[in-house]
């Protein structure tokens, strides 16, 4: 049996990955792309709803786009 996880939580599970294939913290993300530790925190928890803003300035952090940010991750 397939575990449905909702899109946030997917979203913020890639975030965390990627974060960590770079070798920064959330502190380094966060100082980074000029976004509050705690906000980072809560998306990688699938607890927030980011604007494109946002992810934009994470992609642009983490060397990616927003396309390779969502891949993978089931929106229905």
């Amino acid at each position: 049996m397939a575990i449905n996880l909702d899109v946030n939580t997917q979203l913020g599970m890639r975030i965390r990955y990627l974060r960590k294939q770079k070798h920064l913290s959330i502190e380094d993300l966060s100082l980074q792309a000029n976004i509050n530790r705690n906000y980072i925190s809560d998306l990688e928890r699938g607890k927030r709803n980011p604007t494109t803003k946002i992810l934009s300035k994470i992609c642009r952090v983490l060397d990616c786009s927003l396309e390779f940010l969502f891949q993978g991750i089931d929106v229905l």
